[in-house]
């Protein structure tokens, strides 16, 4: 697979989202219960020009989210990768490189001086993927959430941009 087309995405990827959300949901890297079949993908705090969509072939192999980690005007300077999904077809393509290093641009063309994100502990393939993208581990919060029956850490990166 070459690599993918990344995009702003659209009030019309709702549904392709969706699905791809489902489809990848996993106690390895998801704190919130699974999605359901009925529920939206945009919401209006986190609608369409919160993602960057992965296409392939016309279509929608991932996603990233950002945001700001918090709502107050001290800590606008900072954006935070607030989900990353892959199609399993995708995974390990560069489908995920590819919207990282979209998403860094992004926050730099936002003007954000450092980009963050939470990632669980048993997630190697991710946390490998952010450490090779220059992100560094910043905090470690041990058995911070309890997930299909165990503790696990969550880990905290950051990458400065300025």
């Amino acid at each position: 697979m070459p690599e993918p087309l990344i995009r702003p995405a659209r009030p019309d990827d709702e549904d392709a989202l969706a699905r791809l959300d489902r489809e990848t949901w996993s106690p390895l890297h998801e704190v919130q219960p699974a999605p359901g079949p009925d529920d939206p993908f945009f919401h209006p705090t986190c609608g369409p020009d919160a993602h960057l969509v992965a296409e392939h072939d016309g279509r929608a192999v991932g996603y990233v989210r950002l945001g700001h980690p918090t709502g107050m005007a001290s800590n606008a300077h900072v954006l935070q990768i607030r989900g990353l999904a892959v199609a399993e077809e995708a995974r390990g393509k560069g489908a995920g490189r590819a919207l990282v290093r979209a998403a860094v641009e992004e926050a730099r063309r936002r003007g954000a001086r450092r980009i963050t994100l939470r990632v669980l502990g048993p997630n190697t393939v991710a946390r490998t993927l952010y450490a090779s993208e220059g992100f560094a581990v910043e905090g470690v919060l041990p058995g911070e959430f309890h997930l299909d029956g165990r503790y696990v850490d969550d880990v905290l990166m950051g990458l400065g941009l300025v």
